[in-house]
């Protein structure tokens, strides 16, 4: 049960990356204006869009899953802090804590590996 779970588990907490990653390249455009827009370096576009696509890629498949975590994880709070934390928008401050929660997931993950049903399982592939 608990190989199922944490496979489970980890395809609920990358589809938001996945589908984000496949919206902001169909609206690359726009994408990098809101980035300006924040006043973000458009240069960082395809690098969000990197991570995002190839880091939940990643741990869906269980490859490299703590280091990818853990980017996920550095990832979440960034976007947390820099688009999200607006105390007085009841929304964004909800997106706010959704981005740390799923910090909190994804530092499990980083802990505990990806389990049996995982790359980093077939292939051995060890981070400690």
């Amino acid at each position: 049960m608990r190989n199922a779970t944490n496979l489970i588990g980890r395809i609920l907490m990358v589809a938001i990356f996945l589908w984000g990653a496949l919206g902001k390249i169909k609206g690359y455009a726009g994408f990098e204006q809101y980035m300006q827009h924040l006043g973000l370096a458009p240069w960082l576009t395809p690098l969000v869009i990197l991570l995002e696509l190839g880091g939940g890629i990643a741990v869906l498949l269980g490859l490299y899953t703590r280091v990818m975590a853990l980017a996920l994880a550095a990832f979440c709070i960034a976007t947390a802090v820099l688009v999200h934390y607006h105390p007085q928008d009841e929304m964004q401050m909800i997106n706010f804590m959704k981005n740390i929660s799923m910090t909190g997931g994804f530092l499990i993950l980083a802990a505990y590996g990806a389990g049996k049903l995982s790359l980093d399982e077939r292939f051995k592939l060890r981070w400690r």
